[in-house]
């Protein structure tokens, strides 16, 4: 639906969860953010922008995530117009499945875990295929979409360590995806399912901080309600007391070993009964400080 004037936010299905792109109709361009998974392009996007008569112009892929950037072959082939942008940062996870596989979701075997092999076989089937970037953006550029609509990229690392956001002036909406996430992801009960995953600690405090100085009257996730202004300091905040207390609970322990500590952290912050090796990033990234 239409949550701004020009701002639409679609909706994919992720089972328990849901994941959510957006489409920015400007007189001149039209701006999609993200492509979901294999499929979304053709099952939800396109449905969604048949229902607008608008050919896309442009694609910014948030940051290099199967839920964020799998869909990215498949809208290629789509919308064979449409130039891809991405953060410079993640280019080579997005361009390339193979190394989104070792570096992002499986860098966890050398420890002894990680994802199962259901778990593999869902992100080797839904990452879609390779598919070539356009453009890569660090933060600051301005995308023009009509004579009185222009967009800031916000660099918003931690998450990933290109990922991006846009700023809109003009409705005061943050489009931030994944760059900050509260407690965690929680499912349509309400019931709290996987852990904030970051892989640079001070990265990712910092971006929540940029947000909060920020103070959006609109804050748009890919895995939230839409938040006004109160909703959105809420959020926030309570994204900075989980890194504080990953932080604090790391920095106690009586062991370095990646494994165990995870453990421990997932006792004192969570529990996460999905993805729960994920958090081992973020301990990781807190170890570092250490």
């Amino acid at each position: 639906m239409e949550i701004a004037p020009g701002i639409h936010r679609i909706e994919g299905d992720l089972g328990e969860r849901y994941v959510c792109q957006y489409l920015l109709v400007g007189e001149e361009r039209t701006l999609l953010v993200d492509t979901g998974l294999r499929d979304m392009p053709s099952t939800v996007i396109a449905p969604y922008l048949a229902t607008l008569d608008r050919e896309l112009t442009d694609v910014v892929i948030s940051h290099a995530d199967v839920d964020h950037c799998g869909g990215n072959r498949t809208l290629r082939a789509l919308a064979p117009q449409a130039r891809f942008h991405c953060g410079e940062a993640d280019r080579a996870w997005i361009e390339s499945n193979a190394t989104m596989l070792a570096d992002n979701y499986r860098w966890y075997e050398a420890y002894g875990f990680g994802p199962s092999a259901d778990d593999v076989a869902f992100l080797e089937r839904e990452l879609g295929g390779d598919a070539p970037i356009d453009v890569g953006l660090r933060g600051g550029e301005t995308l023009r979409l009509g004579p009185d609509w222009r967009l800031e990229v916000l660099a918003l690392p931690g998450h990933t360590p290109g990922h991006l956001g846009l700023w809109d002036p003009r409705s005061g909406a943050a489009i931030i995806i994944d760059a900050a996430l509260r407690d965690g992801i929680y499912d349509r009960a309400g019931e709290r399912l996987i852990p904030p995953r970051y892989y640079d600690a001070r990265a990712y405090e910092a971006t929540i901080r940029r947000l909060r100085a920020l103070d959006p009257d609109l804050l748009l996730t890919a895995h939230y309600e839409v938040m006004d202004r109160a909703a959105a300091r809420d959020f926030l905040d309570r994204s900075l007391a989980f890194v504080q207390a990953v932080r604090g609970t790391v920095r106690a322990a009586g062991t370095t070993d990646l494994r165990p500590l995870t453990r421990q952290v997932d006792q004192a912050v969570g529990p996460f009964p999905s993805f729960t090796h994920e958090l081992a990033a973020s301990v990781r990234a807190h170890l570092s400080e250490v």
